[in-house]
């Protein structure tokens, strides 16, 4: 993974950057396999490597293959993001540990949910009732953003072939 953002941040041809976002995406749904969260991996692989890679190329397909040289060196927006990446490392210390069983989440919310998702969402599937009961609202968010993204370049599209006839 590492190796692919190193390889984004030095290509300067707009397919390749398309191409290696979906390597990245692609990489990451493998990722979160490995920590069992299936659905998850799934959701990156279709929306982060299938959808925006297709949604991508469909932009690209409005402008330039190459993207331009800056015209000064860009120390700020450099620093700015070293800064805000130091804040987030930073912010993870605090975390439990990967899998700790003591952790605030085993002891309060995982109970909850296990034990009482039937008699409150009637849905025996906790996944699923997670994600269609209690986080409802979030998922339909998400899946308007998918659709708006959709719908925002089949309309950018449509308008670029109508301005090619005479």
């Amino acid at each position: 993974m590492a190796a692919t953002v190193v390889a984004l941040a030095r290509t300067r041809n707009l397919f390749g950057v398309v191409v290696l976002g979906g390597v990245y995406s692609f990489l990451t749904a493998t990722v979160l396999v490995a920590l069992d969260a299936v659905d998850v991996a799934m959701t990156e692989a279709s929306v982060g490597a299938g959808v925006s890679t297709v949604l991508f190329l469909a932009a690209l397909y409005l402008c330039k293959g190459e993207e331009a040289k800056p015209v000064h060196k860009p120390w700020v927006p450099l620093a700015l993001s070293i800064a805000v990446g130091g804040v987030l490392v930073y912010g993870t210390l605090g975390l439990p540990a990967f899998s700790d069983a003591d952790a605030p989440i085993h002891q309060h919310v995982v109970p909850r949910y296990l034990n009482d998702v039937m008699k409150e969402t009637g849905v025996p599937n906790v996944v699923t009732a997670v994600l269609a009961s209690y986080r409802g609202f979030d998922t339909f968010g998400e899946t308007t953003v998918v659709f708006t993204a959709g719908a925002g370049v089949v309309a950018l599209l449509r308008r670029r072939r109508g301005a090619r006839k005479p």
